[in-house]
């Protein structure tokens, strides 16, 4: 995709960041400069190419303002490979826990199931003709020909032969038509399915090699060992959808996936550092640094300054890949990072705290508007909902105060409000509420409805 010459501009990124995610306007233009560069990047000279180093972004702002959905939503205008990862699940090399190449391992397998995913529908249409050929000769032998017969001398038996051969083929491709339009999936056959291969590996390595190496290892052994079938009885509905994933692994060149997928996690290929805050070094009261925290930025720096990292489908360089971190930065500030680490991530991004107004806008505006969800839920259920501008003003309003009052979890709050709002309703539906019903949320109803949640709100500022 880096090489369309209609690659994204960022004032486009910004537009499709735009129907997804309110506000956070200098969030969303850092991230589109960093997605173009890359395109950028592709495009200069070769003699340079690979000196430009994307800029790392760190965002700083509270939960629920939006920092994952920015990230998230990039990659998917970028068909890039993404992993979202928490900086407090990894712990110094030595400690319990994970180590931080794990989440490249992670991003690579992404990008081979990426990449995977998009050959599969390019063989598609020839896997489902072999699937059907499969079936049919299930159903329908094909009749053979005898090579070795003497046409010469038995030349009235050829022609019944031919006839015979002919009638077959006809059967088949009527029978194709009617598998086509699934008319014989309750009919059984039986087919043969690949076993799967069971290597047992919890002897091997007596807990000193890692997880990456021992599934490689593990996946190598599969491949050696021949590949074993077994019959088995299936409605021909059944034996589509199990045959079809055999077919297409046929037709795939695995060997070539990978290097595909190597090159997109390496070029195109973004990693989330979430709750990177939680591993700021900050002074504890005895008076040193937290030498575990400092541990972890230490062993995430190689990571995200470039380096060469093994993984079961070939090495991969973390020089291109594109980090984002993001942290609420509370207790810590930036500046409690290791200097290195810091370095790493020049563009830093104070997020805006959402606002009243920012809420009704995210309950209306965005094409995955919460509203616009439950409008989902309910149309399969054959039941119409619409909510009030007023209502819709007062859920807003209501999901500010609790986030003042209680605790700032931002539009998270809005789940929240609306989930004990149509709770009741969901639950009704389709037994006491059926189809073409109509439902209205008014004002009045939200008050009504969640009189109890501001009752709790109150209480919880006597409560010790």
């Amino acid at each position: 995709m880096l090489q369309d010459k209609k690659y994204l501009t960022p004032r486009e990124i910004v537009a499709a960041l735009d129907k997804y995610i309110i506000g956070q306007h200098e969030a969303k233009r850092n991230v589109a400069i960093a997605l173009r560069n890359r395109w950028r990047r592709i495009h200069t000279p070769a003699d340079i190419q690979s000196d430009i180093t994307p800029n790392n972004i760190l965002m700083i702002g509270a939960t629920g303002v939006g920092k994952t959905e920015i990230a998230r939503r990039l990659a998917k205008i970028a068909d890039a490979p993404f992993v979202k990862v928490e900086a407090s699940k990894f712990t110094e090399v030595g400690y319990v826990g994970r180590d931080v190449e794990s989440m490249v391992r992670d991003l690579v397998e992404q990008a081979v199931s990426m990449v995977k995913a998009r050959k599969a529908e390019e063989v598609e249409e020839k896997a489902n003709a072999s699937v059907e050929d499969i079936i049919l000769d299930a159903l329908i032998p094909r009749v053979a020909r005898d090579s070795t017969e003497a046409a010469a001398s038995h030349a009235a038996t050829d022609n019944d032969n031919d006839n015979d051969a002919s009638l077959n083929e006809k059967t088949r491709e009527r029978f194709r038509v009617k598998i086509r339009s699934g008319e014989l999936d309750n009919r059984k056959i039986e087919v043969d399915v690949a076993k799967p291969s069971n290597v047992g590996m919890g002897m091997i390595g007596g807990g000193m090699m890692d997880e990456a190496s021992l599934i490689g290892f593990q996946d190598m052994l599969s491949s050696m060992l021949p590949k074993k079938t077994r019959k088995k009885k299936v409605t021909i509905a059944e034996a589509k959808t199990v045959l079809l994933t055999e077919e297409i692994s046929k037709l795939i060149d695995m060997e070539a996936v990978k290097e595909e997928a190597l090159a997109k996690a390496s070029n195109t290929g973004i990693i989330f550092i979430d709750e990177v805050d939680k591993i700021a070094a900050r002074s504890t009261k005895g008076g040193g640094p937290d030498v575990s925290r400092e541990g972890v930025q230490r062993d995430l720096l190689p990571v995200v300054e470039g380096s060469t990292i093994n993984t079961k489908h070939g090495a991969i360089s973390t020089d291109h890949i594109l980090f984002i971190a993001a942290g609420a930065f509370h207790v810590s500030k930036p500046s409690d990072l290791v200097p290195e680490l810091q370095g790493r991530f020049p563009i830093r991004v104070e997020l805006e705290t959402l606002t009243q107004k920012d809420f009704v806008r995210i309950l209306k505006e965005p094409k995955n508007a919460l509203t616009k969800q439950y409008k989902a839920l309910f149309a399969t259920e054959e039941v119409t909902i619409s909510f009030d501008d007023v209502a819709i003003e007062e859920i807003a309003s209501m999901a500010f105060k609790i986030n003042e009052d209680v605790e700032n979890i931002g539009a998270r709050r809005l789940h929240t409000v609306m989930s004990r709002l149509l709770n009741n309703f969901l639950f009704d539906v389709p037994d006491q509420i059926g189809p073409q019903a109509q439902l209205s949320i008014s004002r009045e109803l939200v008050l009504e409805k969640l009189e109890k949640l501001t009752q709790q709100r109150d209480l919880s500022e006597y409560i010790l």
